[in-house]
């Protein structure tokens, strides 16, 4: 026993060592950035040389320096900057378990390597993928863990084969997770090989105390035992502390194993203090369930009621369920123990019920990707499949409210022209009578059909007939009308009447034009989203009824179907729509999104209005609101409002296209 504590004295002492003197470096790299104050490349090199080596230490400094790094590369226009900033991001985040904003680093960092073909951004982007796979593996996204292995593995081999067993490692890890014992028995082998082969003794170790790790969960104990004290040496002079708490935490289960409860503990928890000196979110969560499984072993009850507790809280904190799930098990199994039936039940009645929650987001989330790589081939299945019935009348109704009104706008023009007409009034009154009957009923039938092919395509239908159909024919007897003025003889008054007549086709003819405009804005067809909602806000902006601020964001790589970009351009319509006829506001901003990685699109309107009551939407009569609800549920999209009295008002759409 005493040889025993000595080892574990020397072995702490080792690791103490390495961090001071890791710490020691880490100041003589600031002390190099300070000694270089010039807003350049030079400085972001060598912030770039302290991030690179700081980013794994729990040090307040790091975020500071990235920032400074981003600052000075947009203003050197340094795309390299930019792109070892996003990655440092990444790597900072995800180590402390804030994976939403790991991942929104990394798709800045893979819009930074865009068109970047020089060696390093390749080497550097393949990296990347690897990081990325790592974070997909913890949060249990399994296909895109091993998507982003490939991509990385595929690079390295080629260009970086000295490193490429980290890749193997990775692999090997997520075909254990998922039971594919074989081939990640395969991909340990090939890291191990590529490890030797590189020379790299801390290479070795690495990928050598993964592959226990994994030993060890197939119970292969003795294997384990025999690949931890050959590598022992090396990670003992290494001393870095990921290699040091697998060091342990291997150590603690074979020991816990071969029933040495004390000595387990004393591994166990030496690698927990290795995971909260690094404050590594996930291995502190990975070590706390053997270790309280091990006191609870050993007899130390409270003492493992206490580090259950624990893995619980943090679990929650770190919203990592998984965790959870075993802290709910421990701790009925505690219970139990204890013969405090009870609260037992109850733990397991949460393990079952977290158990359910966990599988029905697996499905939820297995069901999000397939719809966004598939594309539902037909329209009508769409709507059907996407709107309630409900949703579809009022959709109908409205739409044949649009023409009706359009149609009776026409008859009324073409009734006050013919009124003036000639001396086969009657028998063209009678042509123009049968056409506007057939135009009707061929325009009912056309409405019928739209309700199943949504309400955008009718738009773009009655707009282009308004233009080509009746707008041709008014412009015809306008033709026509002008082409008599001169041959026909009238007095004053008929005169005069003939020309308010012609001022009235004009107005007619205008105020078609501007509908069918509306309707289907020809800019969007022909120049796209981006362009057709500038066009817009600028317009907005040049009548003076309110300041409009229009902002785009990675749109030069935006592209929808028909459907998706003219229903986009509805949603925000509706809302200036709202902001100017309700808001009371002076100024809006106007911002579009896109994310070209997950091929997210965000749409934000947020203006200085009077606000309102978010709860007032639920009993709004009118149907503003609900077109624009309807538009994002058609798309699959999810709306964020953020507004109060007198705050503004902030609306916030994200879709996948």
């Amino acid at each position: 026993m005493g040889k025993f504590l000595l080892i574990l004295i020397a072995l702490q002492a080792s690791c103490g060592a390495g961090l001071l003197a890791q710490t020691r470096y880490l100041d003589s790299l600031r002390s190099e950035i300070d000694k270089h104050p010039a807003r350049d490349t030079t400085r972001v090199r060598l912030i770039h040389q302290y991030t690179q080596n700081a980013v794994n230490e729990n040090t307040t400094l790091l975020l500071p320096y990235i920032a400074e790094m981003i600052d000075i590369s947009k203003e050197r226009q340094y795309q390299r900057g930019l792109q070892i900033a996003y990655s440092t991001q990444e790597i900072y985040y995800a180590d402390r378990g804030d994976f939403p904003m790991a991942f929104l680093y990394a798709d800045s960092a893979f819009l930074a390597f865009q068109g970047d073909t020089s060696r390093a951004a390749i080497i550097e982007k393949a990296f990347l993928h690897h990081n990325v796979g790592m974070d997909c593996f913890k949060i249990g996204d399994y296909d895109q863990a091993i998507h982003h292995y490939t991509e990385a593995a595929a690079v390295l081999e080629v260009y970086k084969p000295q490193v490429v067993s980290v890749v193997y490692d990775g692999m090997a890890e997520v075909y254990y997770k998922i039971s594919q014992h074989e081939k990640s028995v395969e991909y340990d082998k090939k890291a191990i090989a590529s490890a030797e082969k590189s020379g790299v003794q801390t290479a070795v170790a690495g990928r050598s105390l993964n592959y226990i790790t994994r030993l060890l969960g197939n119970k292969q104990f003795g294997e384990a035992e025999a690949l931890l004290n050959k590598i022992e040496p090396v990670v003992r002079n290494n001393n870095k502390p990921i290699h040091l708490f697998l060091f342990y935490e291997s150590k603690g289960m074979i020991y816990q194993e071969r029933k040495l409860f004390v000595e387990a503990v004393s591994y166990l928890k030496q690698a927990r203090e290795i995971a909260l000196a690094i404050d590594d979110k996930y291995q502190q969560l990975v070590i706390l369930g053997p270790l309280a499984q091990c006191l609870q072993d050993a007899g130390q009850l409270a003492e493992a009621k206490r580090y259950m507790d624990t893995l619980l809280d943090k679990s929650i904190s770190y919203q990592m369920k998984t965790y959870r799930l075993d802290a709910y098990s421990l701790l009925a199994a505690w219970h139990q123990n204890n013969s405090d039936w009870k609260s037992a039940n109850e733990y397991l009645n949460k393990k079952l019920l977290l158990s359910d929650t966990i599988m029905s987001d697996e499905m939820k989330a297995q069901t999000a990707m397939m719809e966004t790589r598939f594309k539902v081939a037909g329209k009508d299945r769409e709507i059907q499949s996407l709107q309630k019935e409900r949703e579809i009348h009022n959709l109908q109704l409205r739409q044949k409210n649009i023409l009706n009104y359009m149609l009776i706008a026409g008859t009324a023009a073409l009734l006050a022209i013919s009124s003036l007409g000639y001396r086969n009034y009657r028998n063209r009154q009678k042509l123009q009578q049968a056409k506007i009957d057939e135009l009707e009923t061929e325009k009912q039938l056309t409405a019928t059909e739209a309700v199943l092919k949504g309400e955008e395509q009718e738009r773009s239908r009655l707009a282009k007939d308004l233009h080509d159909g009746l707008g041709g024919m008014l412009s015809g007897i306008k033709h026509s009308l002008s082409s008599m003025r001169g041959n026909l003889i009238m007095t004053p008054e008929n005169a005069r009447a003939f020309e308010r007549s012609l001022d009235m086709l004009d107005s007619s003819i205008s105020e078609m034009r501007r509908v069918a405009h509306n309707m289907m804005p020809e800019i969007l067809v022909k120049y796209g989203l981006d362009t057709a909602l500038k066009d817009y806000c600028s317009e907005i902006d040049n009548s003076g009824v309110l300041k409009v601020n229009y902002q785009s964001i990675g749109m030069t790589g935006f592209s929808a179907d028909h459907t998706t970009a003219v229903t986009i351009y509805r949603i925000a319509q509706e809302l200036i729509g709202n902001a100017v006829k309700h808001g009371n506001a002076q100024n809006l901003l106007v911002q579009t999104n896109f994310a070209l990685q997950d091929r997210l699109f965000a749409l934000t309107v947020e203006d200085d209005g009077r606000g309102f009551d978010v709860q007032s939407l639920k009993s709004a009569r009118g149907m503003g609101w609900h077109n624009i609800q309807n538009r994002v549920d058609f798309l699959k999209g999810r709306i964020d409002i953020s507004t109060g009295p007198g705050k503004g008002t902030s609306v916030l759409i994200e879709i996948n296209v």
